[in-house]
């Protein structure tokens, strides 16, 4: 049986084509850190519901923003059915709310959680539309906003940087430690 696989499109934005989830939430954070990607979410989103007024950035900064974060989407689509692998038995840095972000004690235990919810209440196409819409209505000056719920895709967005940029430390920290710890010599029995 073949498997299908997704795109992940992110060679139209960093010009390196990746085949795996984690890979791409990794380049993602090359491009964008999470207090940038987050403030230029809400950036687009002020502006789209505003409607009298053009975005001040680069439309081009906008569209390349754009097509990371529906990377980032599809990525998190395929994230989705992992179960456990980046959920931390032990957390240590729980204490510090800026640590957490807007994540819940739960999320930030098993991050793939916010992606589960995500999707159980958006598909991926209604994620990348949201995006596309309020990209759309951020660049121009409309008379008008966009007529479904935003509201709800932006606060999965916001959940969904943080989850990633989490998974992404965690497996980091988890190489670092396994580098650092010295390799242990086999000793073979004659």
């Amino acid at each position: 049986m073949k498997k299908n696989h997704i795109d992940f499109e992110s060679r139209f934005w960093s010009g390196r084509s990746k085949h795996s989830p984690v890979p791409v939430l990794e380049l993602f954070f090359e491009f964008h850190d999470l207090a940038t990607a987050k403030e230029r979410l809400n950036l687009i989103m002020q502006y789209a519901v505003q409607g009298k007024m053009r975005i001040p950035e680069d439309p081009s900064v906008v569209f390349h923003f754009h097509q990371s974060l529906r990377s980032l989407v599809r990525a998190g689509w395929c994230l989705r059915k992992k179960s456990g692998k980046w959920a931390a038995q032990e957390v240590p840095e729980l204490g510090s709310p800026l640590m957490q972000g807007s994540l819940s004690e739960e999320e930030y235990r098993d991050p793939v959680r916010v992606f589960r919810k995500a999707f159980k209440a958006y598909r991926p196409e209604e994620l990348e539309e949201f995006l596309s819409d309020i990209v759309y209505f951020s660049l121009g000056m409309f008379n008008h906003v966009p007529e479904r719920n935003i509201v709800g895709p932006y606060l999965h967005l916001i959940k969904m940087l943080d989850a990633a940029w989490l998974i992404v430390e965690r497996k980091n920290r988890k190489k670092e430690l396994l580098q650092s710890q010295p390799q242990k010599a086999e000793v073979q029995v004659p």
